[in-house]
């Protein structure tokens, strides 16, 4: 469906105004997107959602060096939209991260639920320079 190729790399200090910029990116791609027979207006949606949740996540669980950055890549390739989100933050284990309890208040663990439902597929590695969160979205 889309054949062309696409990246955008783009690296934010550890600052939440940034979040509606990393948004709007995600969701002016899909909005642009060749040959994307499906519905771009919930796509749009979709990717603005996910960038905003996994790179908040990214920010509040940084290390708090004011120098510190956030790097959020999107690449579409082959039908194939590959986001990752690479922070210095302590990190995490995608596993251990439950579902949330919808009929509480609380909205702990929302934005990592609204990623996995909305992506296909979702990885969290920690490397020897940081983490990245690794999200798929098949088009």
């Amino acid at each position: 469906m889309c054949n062309s190729v696409l990246q955008v790399d783009v690296i934010i200090p550890t600052q939440t105004k940034y979040l509606d910029l990393i948004g709007s990116i995600g969701e002016q791609i899909a909005k642009q997107l060749d040959d994307f027979s499906g519905d771009r207006e919930a796509l749009a949606y979709h990717l603005n959602l996910v960038l905003t949740e996994a790179t908040s996540n990214a920010i509040k669980h940084a290390t708090h060096d004011p120098k510190d950055t956030v790097r959020i890549t999107l690449h579409i390739q082959d039908n194939e939209l590959n986001i990752k989100v690479y922070d210095h933050g302590q990190g995490f284990d995608l596993e251990a991260v439950p579902c949330p309890d919808l009929d509480q208040p609380k909205e702990c663990g929302m934005g990592l639920f609204f990623i996995r439902t909305l992506m296909d597929t979702v990885t969290y590695t920690k490397q020897k320079d940081g983490n990245v969160l690794e999200i798929i979205k098949y088009l």
